[in-house]
């Protein structure tokens, strides 16, 4: 199996204490995956934009220890949050395999984000792989021989094992996760670069986060891929994902605005009509998130505006739009969509180039 070449048998060096520290961005997806199968192995390719400004900055404090299991706090902003640690558990459990020195360290993982808590926004992608560029971190100390393309898809690999969007959030700004038989190297284990040429018109593009719902989803992600597994539509809705991206290869490489937002509004609204039509079904979008929907397709009806939308498995609208159309589309968003965001929240982001180290 293509993962066995991430066990590694022993170490060159040893380590008995110290910190880690990484900061890595959350990602959204242009081609949705919805559907998953094995250990968070994704049932269609997707391809997503990195974001820049909405990241997780994770230190990873470790200490080597003499007893059995694993041994661990997590903090956010500070303050000890227990309930996160049985998702951390799961995750060691599922890495031991692949980082055998987990038992050997008692750790203290301390996390923040930049964007508010309950927010709305995922904040297990760019959680997950920070988490995981940490321990890849600690891993090349302790065999610093590691190339760098290793260490970058080992990272990614463990970082789906937490979360699948996670291993999309390393690097950027583009990046593909899944196979698919037009982008050489493109895999289920890990993600990868996006290959091909990008037109100008995609460079630094914007994404404008607007906050619709700040409470926690009634219907987790986790539920909802699972309820994919015996949905009527489900292989209807893979081989779709499939062919649109295909359709985006040509469109990135020529700068064609017009068909890149046919293809993310469909993908978004396709994600939706899926959860809308499992057993059980549910809805996840909130009046204000179709309000903001119709003004969109208003304004750009009416100015010629290559501005779009997208979503996530969530109330919040992403605003899509080329960098050269930041004045005027902010200033769209300041007076006609704030007022459908929680307390008129938006967060300003933009396509970034994934995650970073961070030195003392």
């Amino acid at each position: 199996m293509p993962q066995h070449r991430f066990i590694v048998c022993s170490y060159t060096k040893s380590l008995s204490l110290g910190t880690v520290s990484w900061q890595s961005p959350s990602n959204i997806a242009l081609v949705k995956y919805w559907g998953k199968y094995g250990e968070q192995m994704p049932m269609n390719a997707s391809v997503s934009f990195t974001l820049k400004n909405c990241n997780t900055k994770t230190s990873l404090s470790f200490e080597k220890k003499d007893t059995e299991g694993f041994d661990f706090e997590v903090y956010l902003d500070g303050k000890r949050e227990v309930s996160f640690e049985p998702k951390i558990k799961k995750f060691f459990e599922r890495v031991e395999v692949y980082l055998p020195f987990l038992n050997n360290f008692k750790f203290k993982i301390e996390t923040t984000n930049s964007f508010p808590h309950s927010s709305g926004i995922a904040s297990s992608a760019s959680g997950m792989s920070a988490l995981a560029l940490c321990l890849m971190d600690m891993e090349r100390q302790m065999q610093p021989e590691i190339p760098d393309d290793y260490f970058v898809e080992k990272a990614s690999f463990l970082a789906r094992l937490g979360s699948g969007s996670a291993c999309r959030s390393i690097e950027g700004p583009l990046i593909v996760w899944g196979e698919h038989h037009e982008v050489d190297g493109s895999s289920n284990l890990f993600g990868t670069k996006y290959p091909f040429g990008v037109h100008q018109n995609f460079k630094n593009y914007q994404d404008t986060i607007l906050l619709v719902d700040k409470g926690e989803k009634q219907v987790s992600s986790t539920l909802g891929h699972d309820l994919m597994l015996d949905h009527p539509f489900a292989e209807q809705r893979f081989r779709q994902a499939k062919e649109n991206l295909s359709k985006l290869i040509p469109v990135f490489k020529k700068g064609d605005l017009s068909e890149f937002i046919k293809i993310v509004e469909s993908e978004a609204l396709s994600l939706h009509a899926m959860m809308m039509t499992s057993r059980p079904y549910f809805i996840l979008m909130k009046p204000n998130t179709l309000q903001i929907i119709n003004h969109i397709w208003k304004f750009r009806e009416e100015t010629g505006s290559n501005i779009c939308f997208t979503l996530d498995a969530g109330a919040n609208v992403h605003v899509l739009y080329p960098e050269i159309e930041k004045e005027t589309v902010l200033h769209f968003i300041k007076k006609e969509l704030s007022k459908f965001c929680k307390n008129e929240e938006f967060i300003e982001d933009e396509a970034g180039l994934g995650a970073e180290k961070i030195l003392d």
